[in-house]
Formats: structure tokens, C-alpha cells, sequence
């Protein structure tokens, strides 16, 4: 090397390990090959490298009501813990540490965030606490969620950890074939949740962020169980092709619907709704395939419907959609919902509704303010209101646009 050209002040950088960056790196280093149920006890390994102990790992289960202690050896497994009330579920809510003083020692929870999904929480006690612990256990925290989610690609260890009661088949695949429930970057946040959890059949939705378009699909196959869950893989998978080919949203329409008349016949079909929003102008984009409008959130209110021209569900030929539009404004929020939301009602009684949506809105927006919890409260407070009875699928996808340039990004750090 050419010494000559170095630059100013790099002739006495010192690139030797501190503490943190060797725990972390033996960390990363023993995990890239280790097997997916060592992967607690090395957590557990390290942490007592800093003093911790009594390590728990918590995994939100799916009807997101619990976080479900992950068994393994040398962590501390105890009784689910609640989401709402709990330190556990308060630092899984807020993607903050949250501190519990406890007989002379400190019981310290942390989020375990990937990237910005909540994978569930990490709980581990101290003698004390000082900043570095905090940065440290915060960075240590990241890694094991990250961890999780990789290895979770080839295990079912986690999988039945997270699963409180017994899951159907549809359900299997419907959960399999869905993105992360969460997904936050400074200019967007996007948040959904299937109900019912180990039931669900036809409902589903897919979102991706390509560099300033967010696109959005949500869809509602028609009847239950293995038929609505394979109508609803063949046309998440028609999506997805069609998005990655760069076509517009009636194309994609038009794409999907061709996939599930060859494969169903006329007789079958899938309501639907594509969106695509650009995250640096705020102008959203729309088609409707007999779908519920969405509603447009603002000011901690639902203010209107997203009506729009419809064209006939998936799978029954439908002409040309018409692509609507219109522009957001910062801090707006988009509640996409199947029927299953609105068309449910106990035997003799009337349907849920409508209105009683947007009330039920209105009420959880103003006691919430993160997407996330939101969309939370929301689904469980309309479960309640409907006398806790979910004979159809009910779905909510949540979106809010922030709005900003997001470039300034790339010259962080």
C-alpha cells in the first residue's frame, strides 16, 4: 500500500476491540453456524459476560395478545407475559428499554427489534445499571432479534413458541406467505394483523418499498378454509410477479386476475386492493376490485372514504380498472379492511358495520399514537365489539405517511 496517500490522521487510528465490540463480535461470529436451539444459551452465555442473568427471551404470539417465553437452556422460562400491562409488553410497545427495580437488582427489558419489526422482548437482570450497560444490552438486544429472524428461516422452534393454541392448515400457509406485520422508515410506517389468528384462510396482504413507491395489496378470497388460502396464495404470488415486472396497477389487476380464472374458473374469485404511494410526494394511487373503500385518518379522526370507480373482483374478467388518485397530506393514515371487519353479527342481530368502525376508530386513535399499538387495540376493540365473535376473516393494514426527503439518510454516520 501506498502510505503516501493515506489521509490526514489515519496513521494513529487505534482499531483495537473494546469490550462491547468483542462481545458483540463473538456473538455474531458463533452464531453464523450454530444450530437454532444453541442459540439461547449463547444469548445467555453473553449476556453474563456483563453481568446479566436470569435471561428470558419473549416472542409475541400470533393473536398478539402475549409474549410467550422461548424455552431453552440457561434462560429463564416463566408464564407468557401480558402485551398491554407488563413491562415486558410496555418496552415491546414502545421499542424502548424499560427498567424494573427489584430487591437491591435492576430486571431490564428490552425490545428485540429487526430492523423496525417487533420480534417480541428480552428480559435480563443487573446489579445496577449505567449508560454503557444500557447501549450495550440495547445493540446485544438488536443482534439477538436479528438472530431470531434468521434463523427462523429453518427452524420451527420458533414458530411453536410463539403458538398458543392449535393452528388450521389455511392458516399455516396464510401465515407463511405474509411480509413482516411492521415495517418502519422515517417517511412511512405500515402495520397489519389477521384475524383470526389460527383460523385465518382467505385474507391477506403483501407490501414492499421500492425506492419511493411504497406498493400495497390487501385481498379477501372468497369462502373458507384450504380452497380461500390456495385462492389467496395465487393471487398474493400473481401480485408479487406482477409488481417485480415494473407493470402499472391496472396491469397488476389485470395480471392477477387472468392467474386465478386459469387456475379457478369464472366461479371463483378474490376481492382486492393495490396501492401505490410515493413516499416523497404523498400522491397515492389506487385501484378497487369490489373491495371496502379504505379510510383516510387525519387529525386523529377518520375525515373521509377513499371512494373510487370499482371493477369486478379478481377472477371474474372485470374491464380496465380505473387507477385513482390522490395527494396526502404528512401524518395521514390510510385503514385498509376486508368485510369480515363490517359484515359480522351475532345470530338475529344486525351487522356490525360501518359506522360503528369509524367510532370504534376514532375512539383507539386518540388513546394511541404509534401505528403499531394502533392497529393493536384496534383489531382487539373490535373483536370486543363485536361480542367477540369472528366467523369470517377480519383483517387491518395501517398506513402512515410522514412525508420529507429521506436522502439526507445516505450521509449519516
Amino acid at each position: 500500500m501506498n502510505e503516501g496517500r493515506r489521509k490526514p490522521g489515519e496513521f494513529g487510528a487505534d482499531r483495537s476491540e473494546g469490550f462491547g465490540e468483542r462481545l458483540l463480535g463473538l456473538l455474531l461470529d458463533r452464531a453464523h453456524e450454530m444450530p437454532p436451539q444453541l442459540i439461547a444459551p449463547l444469548v445467555a452465555e453473553e449476556v453474563a459476560r456483563v453481568g446479566g442473568r436470569d435471561v428470558s427471551i419473549l416472542l409475541q404470539d400470533y393473536e398478539q395478545m402475549l409474549l410467550v417465553p422461548l424455552p431453552g437452556r440457561r434462560l429463564t422460562v416463566g408464564d407468557p407475559e401480558p402485551v398491554e400491562g407488563s413491562p415486558a409488553g410496555e418496552a415491546f410497545l414502545s421499542r424502548k428499554a424499560v427498567e424494573v427495580p427489584l430487591d437491591g437488582t435492576v430486571r431490564m427489558y428490552l425490545p428485540l427489534l429487526d430492523g423496525s419489526d417487533q420480534v417480541g422482548a428480552m428480559a435480563v437482570t443487573l446489579d445496577s445499571v449505567d449508560d454503557d450497560d444500557r447501549r450495550l444490552l440495547r445493540r446485544l438486544a438488536g443482534l439477538v432479534a436479528d438472530m431470531i429472524v434468521t434463523k427462523d428461516a429453518y427452524t420451527d422452534l420458533f414458530f411453536q413458541a410463539r403458538r398458543s393454541a392449535p393452528m388450521s392448515v389455511a392458516a399455516e400457509i396464510q401465515w407463511s406467505l405474509l411480509p413482516p406485520l411492521s415495517m418502519t422508515v422515517p417517511q412511512v410506517e405500515v402495520a397489519g394483523i389477521l384475524e383470526p389468528a389460527y383460523d385465518v384462510a382467505g385474507d391477506s396482504f403483501d407490501y414492499a418499498l421500492n425506492g419511493d413507491v411504497l406498493h400495497v395489496a390487501m385481498i379477501d378470497a372468497m369462502g373458507h378454509g384450504l380452497d380461500a388460502a390456495t385462492m389467496a396464495t395465487v393471487a398474493i404470488g400473481a401480485y408479487r410477479h406482477a409488481r417485480r415486472a415494473n407493470t402499472n396497477l391496472s396491469q397488476v389487476y389485470a395480471f392477477m386476475d387472468r392467474a386465478i380464472n386459469d387456475q379457478f374458473g369464472h366461479d371463483h374469485f378474490v376481492t382486492a386492493q393495490m396501492m401505490c404511494l410515493n413516499i416523497s410526494t404523498g400522491l397515492l394511487q389506487w385501484v378497487n376490485a369490489g373491495h371496502p373503500a379504505p379510510l383516510l385518518i387525519r387529525g386523529r379522526a377518520v375525515m373521509d372514504r377513499l371512494e373510487s370507480p370499482t371493477t369486478l373482483p379478481v377472477g371474474f374478467g372485470g374491464e380496465e380498472p380505473v387507477v385513482s388518485e390522490r395527494m396526502l397530506q404528512p401524518r395521514d393514515r390510510l385503514l385498509c379492511f376486508t368485510d369480515g371487519l363490517i359484515e359480522e353479527h351475532q345470530p338475529g342481530g344486525e351487522e356490525f358495520g360501518e359506522e360503528q368502525l369509524i367510532e370504534l376508530t376514532n375512539r383507539t386513535v386518540r388513546d394511541h399514537t404509534a401505528v403499531r399499538p394502533v392497529v393493536r387495540a384496534l383489531s382487539h376493540a373490535l373483536k370486543q365489539g363485536r361480542g367477540g365473535v369472528t366467523s369470517d376473516d377480519a383483517t387491518i393494514f395501517l398506513i402512515e405517511w410522514r412525508g420529507g426527503d429521506a436522502d439526507h439518510l445516505a450521509t449519516l454516520g
